[in-house]
């Protein structure tokens, strides 16, 4: 869980990763939480295009009971254009099958509105132009198109959520692409680090104080950096040991040099939280060059009390009730283009806790 920890948060460093995600996760939001469950959308006032298939069905029939009944021609033509492209199909539709309705009733529409449907291209040849007859069956005959579309019953609302869906989910494949794929490093190269601490750590004995005529700890914990862990921050719960919670206590990166990518580390903050205290004590374990560099040291003494790092020192970090020795367990330096022992390749820690009596 560690390593999966580590690297998600090296992950969403990557800002272009980190925008994707925070896209996706928007996206979702907005769309299917708040468009759908708190804000839905609602439809008002809308066209009779808009309807539903049947709806428009019905809407015609009573376009053609209404003009029967009350032969108004520009009320007529002002529905029907209202009703949209697919006007002249359903008008054949309903010749082709009346019903109940009388055939003249129908014709009679269909000559009111029939003009209306489609301008018919002028025409120089006098002897081409069509007859009266033959300009109506023309008109209200649907184009192809027009009668695909009718035949998918998919109106321009249903389509354009559809497209909405497509886009999402191309949205969630590319984040999740880049999030797990693209950015991964495999574990043999820059992910290494990680995956060896636990080679330093788990082999390391803790150090019997008993043996050195001191009363064992309360706690001992042991942690360990690695070249390349560019988010190293560790910490730990002190609890008494009837599971009082006491305080806390960690180490993470203080201070890096040089520039370039892994972080070369020069110092850390080894720091212990203490409830019963009103402050958190930190002092700072430097390399032997950064505690050597005056300029270094004295900046970094405002985070703590400095010390140079040495395998087998200790620093020891007292509060209120609590009392920390940080022991050096292992260490090693880098090599590269920067001043000799001036950054750490490796370094394990043993953090041990008393509670003062």
């Amino acid at each position: 869980m560690d390593v999966i920890r580590e690297v998600t948060r090296e992950r969403l460093s990557n800002p272009l990763v980190a925008g994707v995600v925070g896209l996706v996760v928007g996206l979702l939001i907005g769309w299917i939480i708040i468009g759908w469950g708190i804000w839905p959308v609602t439809w008002t006032d809308a066209a009779p295009a808009d309807l539903e298939t049947s709806w428009r069905e019905d809407y015609l029939l009573m376009m053609v009971d209404s003009y029967a009944a009350l032969p108004d021609t520009e009320s007529a033509v002002a529905r029907w254009t209202g009703l949209g492209s697919d006007a002249p199909q359903l008008l054949n539709q309903l010749a082709a099958d009346p019903g109940p309705r009388s055939m003249e009733n129908i014709q009679n529409f269909r000559q009111v509105v029939g003009q209306v449907a489609v301008e018919v291209p002028p025409s120089t040849d006098t002897e081409a132009l069509p007859e009266e007859g033959e300009v109506l069956t023309a008109t209200l005959m649907p184009e192809a198109g027009e009668e695909a579309a009718s035949g998918t019953g998919l109106s321009r609302t249903t389509l354009i959520l559809v497209m909405c869906g497509v886009v999402s989910i191309l949205a969630v494949a590319v984040a999740v692409y880049l999030f797990l794929f693209q950015q991964r490093r495999p574990f043999s190269d820059e992910a290494a680090p990680i995956a060896q601490v636990d080679e330093y750590t788990e082999p390391t004995e803790p150090t019997d104080f008993s043996a050195r005529g001191e009363m064992p700890p309360m706690a001992q914990f042991m942690t360990t950096y690695m070249l390349g862990d560019d988010l190293f921050d560790d910490s730990f719960s002190i609890d008494s040991p009837t599971g009082e919670f006491l305080g806390e206590c960690g180490v993470g990166i203080s201070e890096a040099i040089g520039v370039g990518e892994p972080k070369k580390v020069a110092a850390y903050e080894v720091w212990l939280f203490d409830k019963n205290d009103i402050q958190t004590v930190t002092k700072v374990l430097m390399s032997k060059y950064a505690y050597e560099d005056g300029a270094m040291r004295d900046r970094l003494q405002t985070k703590g009390e400095p010390f140079q790092a040495e395998a087998g020192g200790e620093m020891i970090l007292e509060t209120a009730t609590l009392r920390l020795v940080a022991r050096v367990v292992d260490m090693a330096y880098g090599s590269g283009p920067t001043p000799p022992q001036s950054y750490f390749e490796r370094l394990t820690l043993e953090l041990a806790i008393w509670q003062k009596v």
